[in-house]
């Protein structure tokens, strides 16, 4: 019996030092440490709870844009689309008297239908998801100054603003809320059949199609739960500051597609795990925090964004080539 729990528990170290998942925690703790030696204030409860909150933005749409990679596809108009719908709900709510709670879960349906449109447009049309959501990002964004003209709306009722600024204990509730998000992510993703077929789908579109899987009807999906997810983020970051904005957004779908990257899922499709992608966020928000507590200028965090996204899409890269040529040497021999 012992010999048999020793060969398990030698097993489950092997695989935990060959999980992509490890070396990325090992860089987040890395820079924890790094933080804190750095900067007194990084420790702080309320600068933690602020780059919780972060996190919270950042890893539900990384999450969200991690499923639609595993397929071997990406959503560029995430940004919008939470911006959108931030600007409607506040719009009922502020305009149309119409009850805080009711137009927040309009939002979020909302937020599902423009996700459903992207991917019936993609789908249908057989459009590159890329391109095609360059296309919506505009359409959703010209009907965001369409409505807005430019300007904020605010006088967003107190009553909802708790879902933004409020904690549950330590925890703010944004965070909260990621971390449901995650869990249900990774339930489909783990336990269902659907979750098999996302993989496959990501695998081989053709041999998924040869199986019987319903490839389109799955992207679908993806799709629209990718647009409610934006939309959920869209509405708590709206809470969270009290007016909803045009501007809204606009970093987040290069950051949601860096956390994935970073977190270990590929852009090829087929290989990752959302909880990745939370990793990801919160090494990405890490970096902007520290940006702020060492004195940077704060015009330097979108170009830090863009080296992140650079260097862990090289990374992404640089590993599969290491990983063919291993296996061709392989062959060889």
């Amino acid at each position: 019996m012992s010999e048999v729990k020793e060969k398990k528990t030698n097993g489950f170290l092997l695989r935990l030092k060959k999980s992509n998942m490890t070396a990325i925690c090992g860089v987040l703790v890395a820079m924890i440490i790094v933080a804190s030696i750095g900067s007194p204030y990084f420790l702080d409860t309320y600068n933690l709870q602020s780059l919780m909150r972060d996190v919270a933005t950042v890893g539900m749409i990384g999450i969200a844009q991690s499923l639609l990679l595993l397929v071997g596809e990406l959503d560029l108009s995430v940004g919008k689309i939470a911006t959108l719908c931030g600007i409607l709900a506040g719009m009922m709510m502020v305009d149309a008297k119409i009850n805080p709670w009711i137009a927040l879960m309009i939002g979020l349906l909302l937020g599902l239908l423009f996700g459903f449109v992207n991917g019936m447009i993609i789908t249908k049309l057989r459009l590159n998801s890329m391109v095609a959501t360059i296309g919506m990002q505009g359409v959703y964004g010209g009907i965001n100054l369409v409505l807005t003209k430019g300007k904020a709306i605010t006088n967003i009722p107190e009553n909802i603003t708790v879902l933004g600024k409020g904690n549950i204990g330590p925890i703010p509730v944004p965070f909260v809320f990621c971390l449901i998000v995650l869990v249900v992510i990774l339930f489909l993703v783990y336990k269902t059949k659907t979750g098999r077929y996302i993989y496959a789908v990501g695998n081989s579109r053709e041999a998924a199609k040869i199986l019987g899987i319903r490839v389109d009807r799955i992207r679908v999906m993806i799709y629209s739960i990718v647009g409610m997810i934006s939309a959920l983020a869209g509405l708590l970051y709206v809470c969270r500051l009290g007016s909803a904005q045009s501007t809204l957004g606009e970093s987040w779908p290069m950051n949601s597609i860096a956390a994935s990257v970073i977190g270990g899922v590929s852009l090829n499709g087929g290989i990752g795990n959302p909880a990745g992608a939370l990793i990801g966020a919160a090494i990405i928000s890490i970096i902007s925090n520290m940006i702020v507590l060492f004195g940077v200028n704060a015009y330097w965090q979108q170009a830090v964004s863009g080296v992140v996204v650079v260097l862990a899409i090289s990374f992404s890269s640089i590993t599969e080539i290491i990983r063919e040529n291993r296996q061709r040497k392989i062959k060889l021999n």
